[in-house]
């Protein structure tokens, strides 16, 4: 009698938990959304569709055309374009500015070769420069665009008048504290569900993680994160991107830059801590 019911009850748990996964499964199921379903909301003019080594980057190039050195701004992991909208309006009177969604983030969305090195990073800002017919400009990135700004000037430093440091990657470094969303994305198993269970919550407990600021985490915020992340391809290669990644791998070139450089730090990063 006393098996018997050890069994029921364990049956009875065993289905409470079966349900509770497929409930949780059922209203957080988010599959991939295509571009064209994004483009409304977060591709405004002047946004367009650049043809970048057969990729087709979401861009903004605003400002003064006639200016010599262009600021071009570059954001970070699981970031877009609209990670500048609070520069561009105090830059466009007297610069020009362009700002894009690197491959494998934003309305960008996946390399068609899913390479997410720095190299390849590099090699992608090179045909940048040429399809927008740049020749010479600033240079300014946050986090991994931090990382790819210095890393594309060392590699072709004739090209860069100076460069913007916005709490860049490039040594190596000890998060204090790690959106959830990242952490998720280097855990095998766990990364692949992401592709298709994808809580909203995620988006904003990573936000609130990151932002010095949790108060500055808006609704429109998270929509624009989570609408991002979800578009095709890109919580693939978010994964892919990590596993690409080699922190601090060339740091040693840091030391070697010539450029004229500004650093700025947000004192309350955990992500890239200052004090790394």
């Amino acid at each position: 009698m006393v098996d018997e019911t050890i069994a029921r009850l364990g049956l009875i748990l065993f289905v409470f938990v079966a349900a509770t996964i497929a409930v949780l499964i059922v209203t957080n199921w988010v599959p991939d959304r295509p571009v064209s379903a994004l483009v409304g909301r977060w591709a405004r003019p002047p946004s367009q569709f650049l043809d970048v080594g057969g990729l087709k980057v979401h861009l903004r190039d605003e400002g003064v055309v006639s200016d010599a050195a262009p600021i071009i701004l570059i954001h970070g992991t699981s970031s877009s374009l609209h990670t500048w909208d609070g520069w561009v309006p105090h830059l466009v009177d007297t610069r020009r500015v362009v700002t894009f969604d690197l491959p494998g983030f934003g309305l960008t969305g996946p390399s068609p070769d899913a390479n997410y090195t720095i190299d390849a990073y590099v090699a992608f800002m090179g045909n940048l420069l040429e399809a927008l017919k740049i020749k010479r400009c600033v240079f300014g990135g946050n986090s991994l665009g931090g990382n790819v700004a210095w890393e594309t000037t060392h590699a072709m430093p004739d090209r860069v008048e100076g460069l913007i440091l916005v709490d860049a990657g490039g040594y190596p470094f000890n998060s204090a504290s790690t959106p959830i969303g990242f952490r998720l994305a280097k855990i095998p198993v766990l990364n692949r569900l992401m592709e298709k269970i994808f809580p909203r919550s995620l988006i904003e407990a990573s936000l609130r993680n990151a932002y010095g600021d949790p108060s500055k985490v808006t609704a429109d915020t998270v929509d624009l994160y989570f609408d991002m992340a979800t578009r095709a391809g890109n919580r693939r290669a978010l994964v892919q991107c990590f596993q690409q990644s080699d922190l601090g791998a060339h740091a040693n070139r840091i030391a070697t830059l010539t450029t004229p450089t500004l650093i700025l730090w947000g004192g309350r990063d955990e992500l890239i801590p200052p004090r790394s």
